[in-house]
């Protein structure tokens, strides 16, 4: 059961034969093709993105510190200016008009405006007139708040630690769903190996028979049809050999391609047996709810559904800003003497707009918003379903599939054991060639079941980790790494 089989990418070629080779098992490969395959890469780089990401929204509720400012706004020109009498004439001007201004603001991220502190400086020189002025604010005191307005923030603030969560989730799926897939590579190479396998063992037991048979013949003892059907029989020993190695030449470049491994220099053992493990469904309904991204993603989605309606009302109807701000300005021909008897600075102001007339805009945009959610909600429920169905289907298959390993692997032994017995009583003239030929077909047909038999047992535990975020033979939740 444990018997390594080897393969080499270009079989019989001298060069393929003096690279050392390693000899390597499916959890070996699996963990090789999670550290450096692209594949793998590929999701810790989106698992990347996720993290900043997440990193940009908070920085959202953050205060934010910026400089602002125009150094300088030089400008040499000639200007239609206005005379006293209301006429127009030309002249010649030669200015620079700087500002400089630092900001701290705060999102409210609950009613969706903004707070702020600031100061500003100002300064303008009239070189033709010879004359400068600074326009000073040391500091301000300023609020803006939308009303019946989107709040983006308020909705990001529901729906962005979900996205992340499910990124942190969807990254260790993606990484069970790379080891099912090796998984299924892995034997898919294993699979051809054992028919070369057998076929190379078929092409010696049948050498032996044809060289006996033979003997047997010139003797009297074997009819021609017989010696004709063990030279026949070696001939398709040898086909089966050689499409046996063709066959895993192709599976190994698709190992190769998916987990970046060297083929050529790699053996492949055949493992154990899949853990036993009798999976209530229940229990594993349970667990996949609470560990799969999936889980996040219907609640995320149906929230987003939940913003778009939210946006069609915030951007239809009544719609106000405030903006206020209080704090201390002065100018001068002096910077330091703008600091001289500041004097107060107050500015509120209030914008709104009404629509009276749109011709039903405004219910058509809400109503399409509506309906839109009404469909997310019906796929959401329709696909709940479905996820709960396959997480039950799967761990129930999980008994199911370790029974007929179980059945295949004692079939494999019984199998090789009457192909023993049936090789050594015909050596002795005891049974006829047609009941040899099906002992060998049936020890073939056996040991391929076995290996298909292993194959099932083994993809469907690492599709049930992959659909629960569990080892349920360990008994602890898949985090991620």
């Amino acid at each position: 059961m444990k018997r390594i089989l080897t393969f080499l990418l270009l079989a019989g070629s001298t060069a393929s034969a003096q690279v050392p080779t390693t000899t390597k098992t499916l959890d070996e490969v699996i963990e090789l093709a999670l550290n450096q395959s692209a594949v793998a890469k590929q999701t810790q780089t989106t698992r990347d993105q996720s993290y900043w990401q997440w990193r940009t929204y908070q920085a959202n509720y953050k205060p934010q510190l910026g400089l602002q400012g125009t150094l300088p706004d030089f400008s040499r020109a000639i200007t239609p200016v206005e005379q006293p009498n209301g006429t127009i004439d030309f002249k010649p001007v030669r200015y620079n008009n700087s500002n400089l201004a630092l900001t701290v603001s705060q999102n409210i991220g609950l009613t969706g405006g903004q707070v702020f502190v600031a100061s500003e400086v100002q300064r303008f020189d009239d070189f033709n007139g010879r004359m400068k002025r600074y326009n000073n604010q040391p500091v301000s005191i300023g609020l803006t708040q939308p009303f019946g307005k989107f709040n983006s923030l308020r909705w990001a603030n529901r729906i962005e630690p979900l996205r992340y969560q499910e990124s942190q989730r969807l990254y260790v799926e993606e990484r069970e769903g790379i080891a099912q897939r090796i998984t299924e590579l892995y034997f898919d190479v294993l699979q051809q190996q054992v028919n070369a396998e057998v076929a190379s063992q078929n092409v010696r037991a049948n050498e032996e028979l044809l060289r006996l048979g033979r003997e047997r013949h010139q003797l009297g003892y074997l009819s021609q049809s017989d010696l004709l059907r063990l030279e026949l029989n070696l001939l398709n020993a040898r086909q089966a050999m050689a499409q046996g190695q063709l066959d895993a030449q192709n599976a190994a470049v698709s190992l190769q391609s998916y987990t970046g491994l060297r083929a050529e220099t790699l053996q492949l053992a055949v493992p154990v047996a899949a853990p036993h493990l009798v999976v209530p469904a229940e229990l594993a309904l349970a667990q996949a709810r609470q560990n799969r991204s999936v889980v996040l993603g219907f609640r995320r989605r149906l929230l987003q559904a939940e913003r778009e309606v939210a946006l069609a009302r915030g951007t239809t109807g009544f719609q106000a800003t405030l903006s206020a701000n209080l704090g201390y300005v002065n100018q001068a021909s002096n910077l330091w003497d703008t600091y001289a008897a500041l004097q107060n600075q107050q500015q509120v102001q209030l914008t709104f707009s009404l629509p009276l007339v749109d011709w039903g805009k405004q219910r058509s945009i809400m109503k399409t918003a509506e309906l839109t959610r009404r469909q997310v909600q019906n796929d959401v429920a329709q696909e709940e379903l479905s996820f709960e169905q396959s997480v039950q289907v799967q761990a129930t298959q999980i008994k199911t599939l370790s029974e007929q390993l179980a059945l295949a692997s004692h079939a494999d032994s019984l199998a090789q054991q009457r192909y023993n017995i049936a090789q050594a009583t015909y050596k002795v003239g005891r049974i006829s060639l047609t009941d040899l030929t099906i002992a060998s077909a049936e020890k073939d047909q056996a040991r391929r079941t076995y290996i298909l038999a292993l194959r099932a047992a083994w993809v469907a535990h690492y599709r049930l980790r992959a659909l629960t975020l569990y080892d349920f033979e360990r008994q602890i939740p898949l985090a991620a790494k």
